[in-house]
């Protein structure tokens, strides 16, 4: 057999070398592949609101985008636009029940909606200085601070110098120089004393968990509840607690020596554990101890007796993404909302 009749060898890279990538598709080739400009390209992937493009175009785009794999690049659209679409949302280092759980992932799709992207941020071990520092590495437009980090007026002036062009602080109190979206946690506790000693109860203890951090809402909380038996002529007394079977179980172990006739036990899931610890030693409910959390927690209308609570009425997601959105196209006016959150004491058999 003649050498030119061979079939050739498939050739096979050298030892240690490997297959280049692919090429990174640009808006150019989706320009090319949709039959549209790379400005309407841009137009379209970035959600301008101030050109006018049809929606089959818009399509078209979108479809050649989604074929090449092309994704706009946040790092070039940032440059143009001057500062990113980053909202930072630091990750709460405390607890969080179902209700603010619930609140905060429908926050997150409400912005997205308005074209942000929601980055979340673990902060867990850091300072105030040095998570502020952390979080303007990302250079966000906005900042949401649920109050996981005490933030001074200076934090709030480092961010905004890194391009952030509002500072939003979601809790009880508010910072110089940030927008303050206050929600009164002291309503909660207020509601839930004045409905016990409605009920005649003169003796009302009120927990406050050992968890770190959650002192942010127990405070006001039982603040708001002081004040309020302090006027029905009624008294409060602090009783520490843990979010587990066994604290709550010592605690009911001296419930009896505290001579305490009512408990308003911060919220739903620490009442729901101690009601339990109180009945395994022989307390009666409502007869002995009335007991009433906070939150409405479905699980709490599964008990029996069926737990009282404080229906809490938060703002929507999409409420509270327009005003962050707000904030940020229009950052010299720094407001405080105190309007945002509504309690309400729902009556049941536990009390």
């Amino acid at each position: 057999m003649s050498q030119s009749s061979k079939s050739p060898k498939p050739q096979t890279p050298a030892s240690g070398s490997t297959t280049p990538p692919p090429p990174v598709p640009t808006s150019a080739d989706v320009a090319r592949l949709a039959g549209v400009s790379r400005a309407t390209v841009s137009y379209v992937l970035n959600n301008a609101e101030a050109v006018r493009i049809s929606e089959p175009t818009r399509r078209k785009v979108r479809e050649a985008a989604e074929e090449l794999g092309y994704v706009p690049h946040a790092a070039a659209r940032s440059l143009r636009a001057g500062h990113t679409r980053i909202v930072l949302l630091p990750t709460p280092n405390v607890p969080i029940g179902p209700l603010y759980s619930a609140f905060l992932n429908e926050l997150q799709w409400a912005l997205r909606r308005l074209d942000y992207t929601v980055v979340q941020y673990g902060s867990l071990g850091l300072s105030g200085d040095e998570a502020v520092r952390a979080w303007a590495e990302l250079r966000p437009v906005a900042v949401i601070s649920l109050g996981e980090i005490t933030l001074s007026a200076h934090n709030v002036a480092t961010l905004k110098r890194a391009g952030a062009r509002a500072v939003i602080t979601l809790g009880p109190v508010g910072v110089p120089g940030a927008h303050a979206l206050v929600m009164d946690q002291q309503e909660v506790g207020a509601r839930a004393a004045a409905h016990l000693v409605e009920r005649g109860r003169r003796r009302i203890g009120v927990v406050v968990p050992e968890e770190e951090g959650l002192e942010l809402f127990s405070a006001p909380r039982l603040a708001g509840a002081r004040s309020v038996a302090d006027a029905g002529g009624a008294r409060v007394e602090p009783v520490p607690m843990a979010y587990s079977e066994e604290s709550a179980a010592a605690l009911a172990a001296r419930w009896r020596g505290l001579g305490l006739d009512a408990v308003f036990a911060y919220n739903d899931e620490y009442a729901m554990l101690l009601m339990r610890a109180l009945q395994d030693e022989g307390l009666r409910i409502p007869e002995d101890v009335a007991v009433i959390g906070a939150d409405d927690l479905l699980i709490g209308r599964l008990l029996r007796p069926r737990l009282s609570t404080v229906r809490i009425e938060m703002p929507t997601g999409d409420h509270l993404a327009s005003l962050v959105d707000h904030a940020v196209r229009d950052p010299s006016e720094v407001t405080e909302r105190r309007d945002l959150m509504a309690a309400e004491a729902v009556h049941r058999e536990s009390t």
